[in-house]
């Protein structure tokens, strides 16, 4: 009995859902299609190189909503192949034209709208028969109690039931009993079966798996040299400053030991000097390790990492902190040290008198932003500190923009698909 009650449930919901997602395939995905080509048209007038980027921007968080659904709800995961756009895009008109031409290049752009005329149609006529087989019983039920006697005069069929008397309203409730009990079992399949539907039509060929697997392995290898180099800093740092120092306080505490009856007045300014070296290793070795991975930021996460790191910053820091949960630990370590990274950056080269640190966590996606307001002129690469950052962030994905005019102010944001826990 209760394993009937749980299955009605589950049907019930899926019934549910689908109504609600019928809305949004119909109206939005026919909405968004035939605004879209419209756009698309009208480019050469001048008219789409305004209205496209941002409907094409619609679209896809349209299909972005698709994609969850289609995970949390049937357990389907549909990649996200949408290139980035390139780190130097201009602003104004040029910009637009460049935005525009890109999103026109960009195969997913293409997949976008034709899944959106299968969203309108097949994906449609789907989610109708998923909540329509949990609906339609109820009429063989209703005819059953009486609704019947208002055909006495003529055929009403019900499904392939003509019902015209009370025996044949009894015969129509068996059958939308029947048609209740198999649309329990249906329903998840249904609405599953829309779901791969979009699938089909959303993911990228296999080409471009393949470029994008290169992509992940090179940031692999980058992350590997990354932590090599890393290492060897630690070796060197631990080998020139505290080792030196913890050999220099032992030969002191020797001669010390020597001079010690022979002339104290000597062997009391060794004991001084041992002294300071002793609290130099250690203040060394507490610099490496918060080099490491921060106490704070393991203990209380990203957003109160970069708090305690903004107010060791020499001049005005202002953070703002939007975060619902903790991503993953190498997710927080990167982008801490991707902030440590750009604040550094904006005490070295920016000239700033203020500074602002901003984290959001939305969509699926971790987005810093780190504002100054210095002299701007911050360029992306080879060599630079914000190319280290770009490719740690590569890492996970993450991708690097920096807005830097001549004058300033400048923004560096980053972006880290992560979920939050």
């Amino acid at each position: 009995m209760q394993w009937a009650q749980s299955r009605v449930r589950a049907a019930l919901l899926t019934g549910g859902r689908a109504f609600v997602l019928s809305f949004v395939s119909i109206a939005g995905s026919a909405a968004l299609l035939v605004l879209s080509l419209l756009s698309i048209t009208v480019i050469l007038l001048g008219v789409g190189l305004v209205t496209t980027p941002p409907l094409m921007e619609a679209v896809r968080k349209h299909a972005d909503q698709r994609r969850r659904l289609a995970g949390s709800w049937s357990g389907i995961r549909i990649p996200v192949p949408y290139r980035p756009f390139p780190k130097d895009l201009r602003t104004g008109f040029t910009g637009q034209v460049e935005r525009t031409t890109l999103l026109l290049k960009d195969p997913a752009t293409w997949r976008d709208l034709r899944w959106l005329l299968l969203d309108m149609t097949a994906g449609y006529v789907l989610l109708v028969l998923t909540f329509a087989l949990l609906v339609y019983p109820l009429e063989g039920l209703v005819l059953a109690a009486g609704l019947w006697r208002v055909f006495e005069d003529s055929t009403y069929w019900y499904g392939f039931v003509p019902v015209s008397s009370q025996a044949t309203g009894l015969a129509a409730a068996a059958l939308g009993v029947a048609i209740f009990v198999a649309a329990m079992w249906a329903s998840r399949p249904l609405l599953r079966l829309h779901f791969v539907l979009a699938r089909s039509a959303l993911s990228p060929a296999p080409g471009e798996l393949a470029q994008r697997i290169d992509r992940l392995t090179e940031t692999r290898h980058e992350a590997v040299d990354t932590a090599a180099s890393e290492l060897r800093r630690i070796e060197r740092d631990l080998h020139d400053g505290a080792q030196a120092r913890l050999v220099a306080m032992g030969m002191n505490l020797g001669t010390i030991e020597a001079l010690v009856e022979k002339d104290p007045a000597q062997a009391k300014k060794l004991l001084a000097m041992a002294r300071a070296s002793s609290a130099e290793a250690l203040t060394e070795l507490r610099d490496l390790v918060r080099g490491i991975h921060p106490p704070v930021l393991a203990e209380r996460g990203l957003g109160d990492a970069v708090k305690a790191l903004a107010l060791r910053m020499p001049i005005a820091s202002e953070v703002t902190v939007e975060l619902t949960g903790r991503a993953e630990a190498p997710v927080e370590s990167a982008a801490y040290f991707a902030v440590s990274e750009a604040l550094t950056n904006v005490v070295k080269h920016a000239d700033a008198d203020r500074v602002w640190v901003d984290l959001h966590h939305a969509e699926g996606t971790l987005r810093i932003s780190v504002t100054d307001d210095g002299k701007g002129g911050a360029l992306l690469g080879n060599g630079s500190g914000l190319s280290g950052i770009e490719r740690r962030l590569g890492t996970f994905d993450g991708v690097l923009a920096v807005s830097s005019p001549a004058g300033g102010p400048t923004m560096v944001t980053m972006e880290i698909p992560c979920a939050l826990s």
